[in-house]
């Protein structure tokens, strides 16, 4: 993995005289890019609670997204073994390399460039990040997904967006996100942290979560949960049995239940065709299932995750899968 280009450390000395961090002098080097999500950590405090809220070992790899001019890489290169900061921005990364240059912390950091949701992520133990708003669901779910997800992971996120990770069944903020991750992960709120101890400030809020992702998983295929879930959540407050009716969820369910009887059985395909459309037999075993289990009526917004298992569960019972 190629490390960002060594260079010399350098200050701009300020009108006493006095040598200043480079890092306060960032908005005279270059503009910040919002569009990136470029709203650096300013606050010490801040940093330092979110470093500690990790509960670094020395022996941990940490990865940091975002690591913008390394207010929180600095404190996380104190207590981890190394450090993989990944960052888009090469003007970002030139800056966190003049900022250990010289250091003892030098030869523990890594510096990947380029956008972490297309970059093959190595082995870590912790995820720590101020995440630019943008990938906030992508980050999470690609970290949920890792061959070896981190054992924590503490993420900065826009408030609302930590809220629904955190909505329970019957709030407002619940939603596919929440059901979602919920089953996968426990997630707890660390802290709430104000826009001004940004530079420069963002247009809203944020909050700060830590994620565990549950060991172990759940037996359960993350595109067939996934799968039902996009279809109950389409109108959270509709009854589950309005968003099987869409044309698009039936083609789609159609398609998977031909897919399953020609692997199970090719002779029931045959047969199938000859009494009735393929597509029929899927709105009757649809039919079915949610009147058996009782929630053709109620609304995914006031439902659990034990309450979709049971679903996905009856579903696959009749052959119909969601991937």
């Amino acid at each position: 993995m190629a490390k960002a280009a060594k260079k010399k450390f350098s200050t701009a000395a300020d009108p006493t005289g006095k040598r200043v961090p480079a890092s306060k002098n960032l908005n005279s080097v270059f503009k910040f890019n919002t569009d990136l999500g470029q709203h650096i950590l300013k606050n010490p405090l801040v940093a330092q609670g979110i470093v500690d809220k990790a509960a670094i070992r020395p022996s941990d790899t940490v990865l940091e997204v975002g690591p913008g001019t390394g207010n929180l890489t600095v404190r996380i290169l104190e207590q981890a073994k190394n450090v993989i900061a990944v960052e888009m921005d090469p003007r970002m990364a030139a800056e966190l390399t003049k900022r250990v240059h010289g250091t003892p912390q030098q030869k523990k950091l890594e510096i990947m460039l380029g956008d972490f949701m297309k970059t093959e992520l190595p082995y870590f133990d912790v995820c720590i990040s101020n995440t630019p708003y943008q990938i906030s669901s992508p980050l999470v779910f690609k970290l949920l997904n890792q061959p070896k997800p981190p054992r924590v992971s503490i993420l900065m996120f826009q408030r609302e967006f930590a809220m629904r990770l955190l909505a329970r069944p019957g709030e407002e903020l619940y939603c596919r996100l929440s059901a979602n991750v919920q089953m996968w992960a426990n997630v707890t709120h660390i802290m709430k942290v104000g826009k001004n101890n940004f530079r420069p400030p963002p247009k809203v809020e944020s909050s700060v979560v830590r994620i565990e992702v549950k060991s172990p998983r759940p037996n359960i295929d993350f595109g067939e949960w996934d799968g039902l879930l996009r279809i109950v959540f389409v109108r959270k407050n509709k009854t589950i049995a309005a968003g099987f009716k869409s044309n698009n969820v039936l083609d789609i369910l159609e398609k998977n239940y031909k897919t399953f009887l020609a692997i199970s059985n090719p002779e029931d395909v045959m047969m199938v065709d000859s009494k009735m459309s393929m597509l029929d037999v899927v709105k009757t075993k649809i039919e079915q299932v949610l009147t058996n289990t009782g929630y053709s009526d109620k609304r995914a917004a006031k439902l659990d995750q034990t309450d979709f298992l049971k679903l996905l569960y009856a579903f696959h019972q009749v052959g119909i899968h969601f991937a």
